[in-house]
């Protein structure tokens, strides 16, 4: 048997935890310091070839440059207030097609005007495709706008470093701000803090308050982005990519069965438990990018505890709400009825419980994967050697003469 096959799992988690192109853990290596003297390139075999982009095809320029996604996202708002002033002389009293790109559809007509409803319609999907790019925009702005000049600003030069330092700042505003947004919606809901008990109690809760559906609708357009963005390679795989592509796809499994069986309620639980965490794991990452050495120690340390409670805790509290306190939901909603919204056959507690389950596996896996930083990070005997992850981090970025900055 050879060495490989014996090593079994831990070695693959010491392999993980040394790999710095690991999403999770790379970003976590000791950093090369700032000052440190310029190395020799380090020598590449003539065999493996540097990651390029593929061509992107025409259809997709959305995903990777910003004026694509922009005027995409331009051509529903024109044709919808092109529509708003002449429709009055042309057709009067016919409903503008063009909001359902960037307004929420299926007013319940019968909702009181002071407290609107919304129901799921066949026009989410539209929605959805528009926030796709929506988010493809915000994403290659806010990474080129924003985070690469920050990350300059700090120091760092290698273009690896600098666009992996534009995605955790991405992820820390999107996350961050979804996090906030998702919290205020649950203080409205009856399943604040995590009363877990309303999930099922006058099921189905296919009436949703606006703010509610459209922070669902987003939320599927941003996992949608980003699985398509990894599985057509339009930006640098990393090794981890099967955990990752495995991860927004449950994800979405998880989040458009919740909608279509009207169980956003606990769709927008299961959200915050993830969104929170991660914007302090975002955080941590982006000090020690940085190298700000006090500050990033301290930062681990609160995220590894809102981690702890976000992401387990409170997740293992979802799962044994669905698996114990199903029994509160009416005995007429029990049966799959389309009609009146309802779909909770037996089988259906598996339908729920299952990706929920899986989540919690890669959480537990990530978890694992964090307390061995935490404990290298006590225990190493060296914890500042210099331990470089420059080797995936491309060239240095090319310096601007003098004469081209006047």
């Amino acid at each position: 048997m050879s060495a490989r096959k014996r090593a079994g799992p831990l070695a693959l988690s010491n392999a993980i935890e040394d790999d710095p192109n690991h999403h999770l853990t790379g970003p976590f290596l000791p950093q090369t310091p700032f000052s440190a003297t310029p190395r020799s390139q380090s020598p590449v075999s003539p065999t493996i070839k540097a990651w390029a982009a593929r061509p992107v095809s025409p259809w997709l320029r959305w995903a990777t440059q910003p004026s694509s996604a922009a005027k995409l996202l331009l051509v529903p708002v024109i044709l919808y207030l092109n529509w708003e002033l002449t429709a009055p002389y042309l057709a009067p009293g016919w409903k503008n097609p063009f909001g359902a790109f960037f307004l929420i559809s299926g007013l319940v007509p019968t909702s009181s005007p002071d407290d609107p409803r919304y129901q799921k319609t066949y026009l989410d999907l539209l929605f959805i495709a528009y926030n796709v790019i929506f988010f493809s925009l915000v994403r290659q702005l806010i990474v080129i706008k924003v985070c690469n000049p920050v990350a300059r600003y700090f120091g760092l030069r290698k273009s690896g470093k600098i666009e992996r330092f534009g995605e955790q700042g991405y992820a820390l505003v999107y996350f961050g701000f979804f996090g906030a947004w998702g919290y205020r919606i649950m203080s409205q809901l009856p399943t604040y803090w995590y009363q877990t008990e309303y999930f099922w109690i006058d099921y189905p809760h296919w009436d949703m308050k606006p703010e509610l559906k459209r922070y669902y609708l987003m939320q599927m357009g941003y996992w949608l982005q980003q699985l398509i963005v990894l599985v057509l390679g339009l930006e640098k795989p990393r090794k981890d990519y099967t955990e990752l592509v495995a991860h927004h796809i449950v994800t979405l499994w998880l989040v458009g069965w919740s909608y279509f069986m009207n169980m956003t309620l606990i769709g927008n639980a299961v959200y915050m438990s993830m969104d929170i965490p991660d914007s302090f794991l975002a955080f941590s990452k982006l000090l020690n990018y940085i190298q700000w050495n006090r500050a990033k120690v301290f930062a681990f340390v609160v995220f590894l505890a809102v981690w702890s409670y976000f992401r387990h805790w409170l997740n293992f509290r979802i799962l044994w709400s669905v698996w114990y306190e199903i029994p509160l939901m009416p005995e007429s909603s029990k049966m799959w009825d389309a009609s009146r919204g309802v779909y909770f056959v037996w089988w259906m507690t598996y339908q729920v419980f299952t990706p929920i389950l899986l989540l919690q596996f890669l959480n537990l896996f990530w978890y694992l994967l964090m307390l061995r930083i935490l404990h290298r990070a006590i225990f190493a005997d060296k914890v500042s050697d210099i331990r470089s992850d420059d080797e995936d981090d491309g060239e240095d970025e090319p310096k601007k003469d003098k004469k081209e900055k006047s």
